[in-house]
């Protein structure tokens, strides 16, 4: 995508989003900030992002008068999260202004064309093998051997569509995973530490990283990101080298968070991406001088990036519906934790209803303080 001939969007234009969820509140709060107007199309009445817009349009995402509605009445479109129909955003495309294209979305919703694109770019992902039916799959972990884990090439997320093949008599429960269609079987990486890097180019061209994060997951589910990454210089350049390779090959606008696994001999594997701000990015809002969202809104509308820093250490946790009501009552003792409720109307096991950040100069301590209070035991 060419980066010439962008229009500046100023302050009283309108900004659309596609997607109600917390994401694109988040978006919906900067943009407000810096003077834009805002219209969310969520097929979920009263969303998170529709309950700080200026307005919502109550349909499906590929919904096209919908959709028509909303080029129409916006002056640039963003997306908050991928999705979304691919089709109805390229259609989108030929009818309003969306400078992130429709050619991301169309590749991080197909780890097939993701792995590709990745390998293309010349950063390392894991061994894998594209798994059309049964007879690949025993193709495959010849190739790859055991253990392996077998992914949906479409739709999976926070550990859904995929299976971890231990040994042989694991294959036939594994197989069912075909039924949904084509699927990625990946070499298991034996990993130190999981990493995450978000990062964001303008439309003018500029290109901005935040700190990276290391993360930390119970059950698939993000759990907990420390900002920075307890990781080497020598890593930090590396990652930095790959997100800018990442986003040439690319040719990125707006937000994407690639996260990787980190080896003990320091090998770095991409593992997936994020075409959008990312729940490892949200300690930003208090920990940086720009939050993730702000820094997303300049881009789409072609303002210049700010040159990111940050403040302070910090620790981000999500909060999932079973931990909403303990981190309430724990309010009145917590003064130095950042609390963010998303809106969601109910709270269901394991769905993320929010998150805490708490900056610190000590992240052990404060990692035990966080254990101690006994909420995510």
């Amino acid at each position: 995508m060419s980066l010439s001939n962008h229009p500046f969007i100023t302050p009283g234009q309108t900004i659309g989003i596609i997607g109600g969820g917390q994401l694109g509140k988040m978006m919906a709060f900067s943009a407000k900030e810096a003077g834009f107007q805002v219209i969310v199309l969520e097929p979920t009445p009263h969303s998170p992002a529709g309950q700080v817009a200026d307005e919502q349009i109550v349909a499906a995402y590929d919904d096209r008068v919908a959709l028509s509605t909303l080029a129409k009445n916006s002056d640039v479109i963003t997306y908050e999260f991928e999705n979304i129909d691919y089709q109805a955003l390229d259609w989108l495309a030929e009818k309003a202004y969306l400078p992130q294209g429709s050619q991301l979305i169309k590749m991080t919703q197909d780890r097939i064309l993701e792995k590709q694109a990745l390998t293309e770019a010349g950063v390392q992902v894991a061994p894998y093998a594209v798994i059309h039916e049964k007879a690949d799959l025993a193709k495959g972990l010849q190739m790859i051997g055991y253990p392996a884990v077998l992914k949906t090439a479409c739709g999976g997320y926070d550990g859904k569509g995929q299976f971890i093949i231990r040994k042989q008599e694991d294959v036939e429960e594994a197989a069912q995973l075909l039924e949904n269609g084509a699927c990625v079987l990946e070499a298991w990486i034996s990993y130190e530490k999981e990493i995450s890097i978000v990062m964001t180019r303008s439309t003018n061209g500029d290109f901005a990283c935040f700190p990276i994060g290391e993360n930390i997951h119970i059950d698939h589910i993000l759990h907990e990101t420390i900002a920075p990454a307890r990781i080497s210089t020598d890593v930090e350049y590396e990652v930095h080298q790959l997100a800018e390779k990442i986003a040439q090959h690319l040719q990125l606008v707006g937000t994407l968070a690639v996260e990787m696994f980190l080896t003990k001999d320091k090998q770095i594997f991409v593992n997936e991406l994020a075409p959008r701000p990312h729940n490892s990015g949200h300690y930003t809002i208090e920990a940086c001088n720009i939050s993730q969202f702000a820094q997303h809104i300049r881009a789409i509308c072609g303002w210049p990036l700010r040159k990111i820093q940050l403040l302070s250490p910090a620790i981000m946790v999500n909060i999932l519906g079973q931990h909403v009501h303990p981190v309430m009552e724990e309010i009145p003792k917590r003064p130095n934790w950042s609390i963010h409720l998303y809106g969601k109307e109910e709270a269901k096991h394991n769905r993320k209803m929010g998150h805490l950040t708490i900056l610190t100069e000590n992240l052990e301590r404060t990692m035990n303080e966080l254990d101690g209070c006994g909420i995510w035991s």
